[in-house]
């Protein structure tokens, strides 16, 4: 296995263990306050380590107009994508947004057959092909293999949903463009992106700051209205060390995944650190004792496949 390859199945474990702890610890938080948090730690992490292990400027020389373009587009895609996906969330059941939301592979290899003259053996493609149907396998409940395709049209959830994975899908273009292309070391990249996630943020975090008691709804299976409201008691300031110990492991995946742009195209990058979904499903039915444990299982066995075909790819 390539060192391309190993960073990015070491990322998708990453960020697989990293949605396992937002569903096990901080489900009851407004998404706005728990995203702020967990990246202004990120943030706080991140910067020492980067100001310790750049080599030299933290802009190439040349990076000039259409690097700031590059950059821009790529962080500002990354607001829109995590804007999206909550939203979809927000309005729609996440048994039934998360399949749809995990297809940004399907996404990349157009965009970067077409903006890069990125070319792929056969034997990627089936690869690619085989990863990104784990993806949706994962995600999958008994009775829905179509439903989700055919409500993508007109259900409100999977338009959310769609418009954060072709979001996240340009986002993987450009880490790529500028690993590679514009030679940007990595810790630019998350430096600015926990930065600006976190400024953003601040002002909206803020007004849904919560109290010591939370609303929490839940939904119905099929995306639709709120069926059952409970009080959720949280405790920002207990909470605290969760979220620092969260934001180093989100600091940690976003390094690593940079190195993953950086040495591999993102047609084959993606769809190996998308498996993340199958990594987080995996340790929820472990240790959380998750329903459809066994659909679950067969989807880590075809992400295994898919990597290992692109491997020999």
């Amino acid at each position: 296995m390539s060192l391309g390859l190993l960073f990015a199945v070491v990322s998708a474990f990453l960020f697989g263990s990293y949605l396992f702890v937002i569903k096990r610890y901080f489900s009851a938080y407004p998404a706005t306050v728990y995203v702020f948090l967990a990246f202004a730690f990120a943030l706080g992490w991140y910067v020492p380590v980067a100001l310790v292990t750049v080599d030299g400027s933290f802009f190439p020389a040349g990076f000039g107009r259409t690097g700031v373009l590059v950059l821009a587009a790529t962080v500002g895609f990354t607001l829109v994508g995590n804007l999206t996906f909550f939203r979809a969330i927000a309005v729609g059941a996440v048994s039934y947004v998360a399949p749809i939301s995990k297809v940004i592979p399907v996404f990349v290899l157009p965009l970067e057959v077409l903006l890069l003259d990125q070319y792929l053996s056969t034997l990627q493609v089936v690869g690619v092909v085989v990863a990104t149907i784990a993806i949706y396998v994962a995600n999958y409940r008994p009775g829905e293999l179509l439903e989700p395709l055919q409500r993508a049209v007109s259900a409100r959830p999977a338009q959310f949903a769609l418009a954060s994975a072709a979001s996240f899908a340009v986002v993987d273009v450009g880490k790529r463009t500028l690993m590679q292309e514009l030679s940007v070391p990595p810790q630019t990249f998350v430096v600015v992106l926990f930065a600006t996630l976190t400024a953003s943020l601040a002002p909206i975090a803020a007004r849904n700051w919560p109290s010591a008691a939370l609303d929490s709804s839940s939904t119905a299976a099929d995306g639709g209205t709120a069926t059952v409201t409970e009080k959720v008691r949280v405790d920002v300031r207990g909470d605290l060390p969760k979220f620092a110990a969260t934001g180093l492991l989100l600091a940690t995946a976003n390094h690593v995944a940079m190195y993953a742009f950086g040495a591999l195209p993102a047609s084959v990058a993606s769809p190996i650190v998308n498996t993340q979904a199958v990594v987080a499903v995996v340790l929820g039915g472990l240790l959380l004792g998750e329903e459809h444990f066994r659909i679950r299982l067969v989807a880590a066995g075809l992400a295994v496949v898919g990597v290992t075909i692109i491997a020999l790819g």
